[in-house]
């Protein structure tokens, strides 16, 4: 199914998407963007870059009751069938996500994202105010090559902070996720045919 919105979204169930949601107003507001012959991965990190340096904005993220929360998001899902969790991170300002959808992707992430700030805007004693950026960067995994390619990406998202970790181990595969939190192991892996 393609969705437009201000980026074309391209999803197709049973097959893994890398999606990348942030904070609202995360970016700084006088970047320089990037030229637009860029391919849409290219401008993707150019975008993964500055959120990683900023220097500015909202970094709720590092909060570890904030990051639980998105964690807990991301685990009900899950556990709920919508997907099948591949690999995730969760960084001071911005989450990636790899997963295999399971049901439609504009509604699990609108889900998955409304849950979490509700949550966080609570903890935050914020009310009225976005959380979330409106937009998501997604990207349709095309082959095992590129799944590997994404995995080790999310993986290295951590590498160079010092964060804590979990790595949990799903009925199937390992799941690799990391976060500003510490959490027990956990599996988020299930299969879509599993939560029918």
């Amino acid at each position: 199914m393609l969705r437009r919105r201000r980026l074309p979204h391209l999803h197709v169930l049973g097959e893994p998407v890398f999606v990348t949601f942030r904070l609202y107003n995360s970016l700084p507001p006088h970047r320089a963007f990037p030229p637009s012959n860029l391919t849409s991965g290219e401008a993707f990190a150019t975008m993964d870059r500055l959120l990683d340096q900023a220097r500015s904005g909202p970094i709720f993220l590092r909060e570890p009751a904030i990051a639980q929360e998105v964690l807990r998001s991301i685990e009900t899902g899950a556990e709920l069938g919508h997907y099948r969790m591949h690999a995730w991170v969760i960084m001071p300002n911005h989450v990636h996500l790899l997963f295999t959808p399971c049901v439609n992707v504009s509604k699990l992430l609108g889900a998955l994202k409304a849950a979490s700030a509700k949550r966080a805007n609570l903890l935050l004693r914020r009310t009225g105010q976005p959380f979330w950026q409106d937009e998501s960067y997604d990207h349709l995994v095309r082959n095992g090559e590129e799944f590997r390619r994404i995995q080790r990406y999310i993986e290295y998202n951590r590498a160079p902070r010092r964060v804590e970790t979990q790595r949990v181990r799903g009925p199937h595969q390992e799941v690799i996720g990391y976060a500003w939190i510490a959490n027990e192991r956990r599996s988020l892996a299930t299969d879509c045919a599993e939560a029918s």
